[in-house]
């Protein structure tokens, strides 16, 4: 191999690994917990009482329990009935004690 192409391989690399250094990141997207929005068994996390983890809340749309949506999203959900998400948790649709 020549001198010519072995300094061209050099530079392609290092070309490569400065471009690899300053590429910009990929913005991570912000999240944040929405109450009142998951489906039953499919809260993100602990959904009050009587709830433990993620996946058991025991009623769709349980006030009490939460899902993480993207940031500026959770209030301006369609849900059926009229019902709106929120960022606290909230006194509606809670299972039967």
């Amino acid at each position: 191999m020549s001198n010519s192409v072995k300094t061209l391989a050099v530079a392609s690399s290092l070309a490569a690994a400065l471009a690899a250094q300053f590429a910009t990141p990929a913005v991570a997207q912000e999240n944040e917990k929405c109450f009142g929005v998951a489906l039953a068994g499919q809260n993100d996390c602990a959904a009050g009482p009587g709830t433990t983890c993620a996946g058991t809340s025991t009623v769709d749309y349980q006030g009490n329990s939460w899902k993480l949506v993207p940031a500026g999203t959770c209030t301006t959900m369609e849900l059926p009935d009229g019902r709106m998400g929120s960022l606290e948790a909230l006194e509606r649709d809670l299972p039967q004690s």
